[in-house]
C-alpha cells in the first residue's frame, strides 16, 4: 500500500509588529498572512531507503522529516517534493512555509493527527519560524517558536510590495542581539495591546498605524532606504499605512480590499514605486475567519 500525504501552507508578508517585550525580553512577531503557500507531497519508502528531497537544495525540510518519521516509528525513508510561490530570503516566511508544509504532509503520509502546537515542537529543533502553523493573525515568540496569543482575522487587504534587494538569512539574523532599550521594549509591549485590540476590532487604520511605527522602530536594527519613499507613496494616496518584513528585504504599502478606490490607489502605488525598484509585487491578505477566534494560548 502506498502512503501518500499533501500538506500545505500559507506565507506572511512579513511582520505587523515585531521587537521584544519587558517581560523576560522576549522577541516576538505577529504575522500577517497571505494567499501564497508552500506545498508539499510526501510518499513513504522502504526500510533501507534514505530521505530524498526536492529541491535538494531544503536541508532543513530534509531534517523535519527524518525526525519525524523516527517519532513515528518509520524505519524507512522517503520522498518529498516542494512547491512553492514565496521567493527565499525577502522575508515572505518561505522557510516557514516549507516545513509547516512538509510537516503536515509527513503527519498525512504516516496517518496521524498534527496539531499547530505540535508542529512548533518539532520545528523548534530546526531554526526560529513565523507562527504559519497557526491559522489567522498570531502574536509569535518566533524565536522560542511559541505561540503567545491568536489576535483574530481582518478583512482582506492588498498589499503593494517593494524589494530592496539582497536576501537575508534568517538564523542569522536572529542570532544578532538587537539594541532595544527599555524604553523600547515598553513602546513594543503598547503597540502590541493596541494592535490586538485593533485587530480584534477590525479598525485597519489603527493596525497601519502600528505596523508603520514598527517599520521606523525597525530602522534601529537595520537600514531600510525606500522606507521615507514608500511612507510618502502611501501617504499621497490615503493608504492605511506600511508592512515590513523586519528579517527580510520587503515594504509594503496597505490598501484596504474595501476602499471605493482601491483599484486607482494601487495602480498609482504601483506604478511609482516601479520608480524606487525594478521588483514590484501585489499580495492579498488571507482572511480565514471561521477558524481563528481570538484565543489567549501563553504568556
Amino acid at each position: 500500500m502506498t502512503h501518500i500525504g499533501h500538506g500545505r501552507a500559507s506565507g506572511t508578508f512579513g511582520e505587523l509588529l515585531q521587537g521584544a517585550l519587558p517581560e523576560g525580553e522576549r522577541d516576538f512577531l505577529v504575522t500577517l498572512p497571505i494567499t501564497e503557500y508552500s506545498t508539499a507531497r510526501f510518499e513513504l519508502t522502504g526500510e533501507h531507503d534514505p530521505v530524498v528531497v526536492s529541491p535538494p537544495n531544503k536541508e532543513k525540510s530534509r531534517r523535519l522529516v527524518e525526525r519525524m518519521l523516527s517519532a513515528g516509528g518509520h524505519r524507512g525513508g522517503g520522498v518529498l517534493d516542494l512547491a512553492s510561490r514565496l521567493p527565499e530570503g525577502k522575508g515572505l516566511a518561505s522557510s516557514s512555509a516549507d516545513l509547516v508544509a512538509t510537516a503536515r504532509a509527513v503527519a498525512a503520509a504516516l496517518g496521524q493527527q498534527l496539531d499547530a502546537v505540535a508542529i512548533e515542537g518539532f520545528l523548534r529543533h530546526i531554526e526560529p519560524t513565523d507562527g504559519v502553523m497557526h491559522d489567522g493573525i498570531v502574536a509569535f515568540y518566533h524565536r522560542e517558536v511559541r505561540l503567545r496569543k491568536r489576535l483574530g482575522c481582518l478583512p482582506v487587504l492588498t498589499i503593494v510590495g517593494v524589494d530592496e534587494g539582497g536576501q537575508v538569512d534568517t538564523v542569522r539574523h536572529n542570532r544578532v542581539p538587537k539594541p532595544y532599550t527599555a524604553r523600547d521594549r515598553q513602546e513594543y509591549a503598547e503597540l502590541l495591546e493596541a494592535l490586538t485590540d485593533a485587530v480584534r476590532g477590525h479598525d485597519l487604520a489603527a493596525v497601519g498605524a502600528v505596523s508603520t511605527r514598527s517599520a521606523e522602530l525597525s530602522t534601529k536594527v537595520r537600514p531600510r532606504p525606500l522606507l521615507a519613499e514608500l511612507r510618502r507613496i502611501g501617504d499621497e494616496v490615503d493608504a492605511l499605512g506600511l508592512v515590513i518584513a523586519h528579517s527580510g528585504t520587503v515594504i509594503g504599502v496597505l490598501i484596504a480590499d474595501s476602499d471605493p478606490a482601491r483599484e486607482d490607489k494601487v495602480r498609482f502605488v504601483v506604478e511609482e514605486c516601479r520608480e524606487l525598484s525594478g521588483a514590484v509585487s501585489v499580495h492579498t491578505s488571507l482572511c480565514v475567519e471561521a477558524t481563528c477566534a481570538p484565543q489567549r494560548v501563553g504568556a
